[in-house]
């Protein structure tokens, strides 16, 4: 019989709980940001399991990551409409 691989969810929850002493030991603010950094990669745990040849710790950071670029877009989004909306208001 062949060896069963642990599910992606399983790996991220094997991958988060590695942290929690890391996690006690930062601020409460800190640990409320790395809570959502967890919560953004918990999102895309299904396209996380096609990630078979990266190891699922960078899997999960690129998922992070991922998240944490969409709001620096849709933030960047906001400027600039908000710069093309009063351009005489200065």
């Amino acid at each position: 019989m062949g060896r069963t691989l642990p599910s992606s969810t399983q790996n991220f929850l094997q991958e988060q709980a590695s942290f929690a002493r890391f996690r006690r030991a930062l601020r409460r603010s800190d640990q409320v940001a790395l809570d959502d950094l967890f919560a953004s990669a918990r999102q895309h745990l299904a396209a996380a399991a096609y990630a078979a040849n990266a190891l699922p710790f960078e899997t999960f950071l690129l998922a992070m990551l991922l998240e944490e670029h969409k709001q620096v877009m849709r933030l960047r989004q906001l400027v600039e409409a908000d710069l093309h909306i009063t351009p005489g208001d200065g």
